[in-house]
């Protein structure tokens, strides 16, 4: 970064770019740490050569003698608590060990790397294949048009899928990686629990297992690509467009509003996105909490922001 910066400055000065700063920002990501550990003569072991035990000792594998686990510290060579990736591509494949560096917290975070983490990616990775092959005889053949008319819990999937497809998009432009696998858990959930009743709800099912194997792709490559095969494509994933989601299906048909008297929070009413102001007000003054507040006093003004809040004056 340092020599990146000062090269682009030098060139600027120079005539040959235009630009001072090369980059708009810099993002730390945190570190990845592991537990540490010395034998009885104060070496430092690596992870590979500790046993942990039952009652949460640890003891060297070679001669069994006793081992002190310090605390978890960033990896360093200097304190070997370092851990060979290729060994976990090894046992559970590259994509575990992508997915496993996308953590449940923010990336400028520190992260711990465990046994039981890893393992725990991979049983997700199997989770993920097992979900779309066994939909595969329960979904719409490839190239199915939308249908003209969709009702019931097969929209309310499509509404749900493409929300999240919408969501996962910002979390990725944004960094926050977290939350975007936190998205894909959320379409696992909710294909899990969805029985296809009709051909709408196939269609809905071929394009929700079609949209979460694209999502996957920058995170589990090969996985997306095998089960992009396994779904009826011949060309590869990685060619796709990013998936984008329906504009009319992430609106929201309905919206909470706040209700404030004299500028406290009293009471909320649920009513169509865009209702009219005086529809609004009706729902407003007729909660019983917002009646209770006011008091039996006449409201002097009621002041609609549309689609936020309502505020009663007395």
């Amino acid at each position: 970064l340092l020599y990146a910066r000062f090269f682009t400055r030098a060139l600027a000065q120079v005539g040959h770019v235009g630009v001072q700063e090369p980059f708009a920002g810099l993002f730390t990501q945190g570190m990845v740490c592991h537990e540490t550990y010395k034998d009885q003569d104060g070496n430092w072991l690596y992870p590979e050569e500790v046993e942990k035990l039952a009652d949460g000792t640890a003891r060297r594998i070679e001669g069994q003698g006793p081992v002190t686990v310090g605390r978890s510290e960033s990896m360093s060579k200097s304190k070997n608590n370092v851990v060979d990736p290729e060994a976990i591509i090894g046992t559970y494949g590259a994509d575990t060990a992508r997915w496993f560096m996308l953590p449940d917290s923010p990336p400028e975070r520190d992260m711990e790397w465990t046994d039981a983490g890893v393992e725990g990616a991979w049983r997700f990775t199997q989770r993920l294949w097992r979900l779309v092959i066994e939909n595969l005889d329960h979904m719409a053949t490839a190239g199915t048009p939308v249908p003209a008319a969709l009702g019931g819990t097969a929209l309310d999937m499509r509404r749900a899928v493409h929300k999240t497809v919408q969501a996962f998009g910002d979390d990725i432009e944004k960094f926050r990686f977290n939350r975007a696998v936190a998205r894909i858990h959320e379409i696992a959930n909710t294909l899990s629990g969805f029985q296809p009743a009709d051909d709408g709800g196939r269609f809905v099912l071929r394009e929700a297992c079609e949209l979460l194997v694209r999502l996957i792709g920058p995170m589990m490559p090969h996985l997306a690509e095998e089960l992009w095969e396994r779904l009826g494509y011949q060309d590869f994933l990685t060619d796709q467009p990013w998936p984008e989601a329906e504009a009319a299906l992430v609106a929201d048909e309905q919206v909470v509003l706040a209700v404030q008297v004299n500028g406290k929070k009293r009471a909320t009413v649920s009513l169509p996105m865009d209702a009219p102001e005086d529809q609004a007000q009706a729902l407003a003054l007729a909660e019983p909490a917002v009646q209770r507040a006011m008091d039996g006093k006449a409201a002097r003004k009621v002041i609609v922001v549309k689609n936020r809040i309502v505020n009663v004056v007395v």
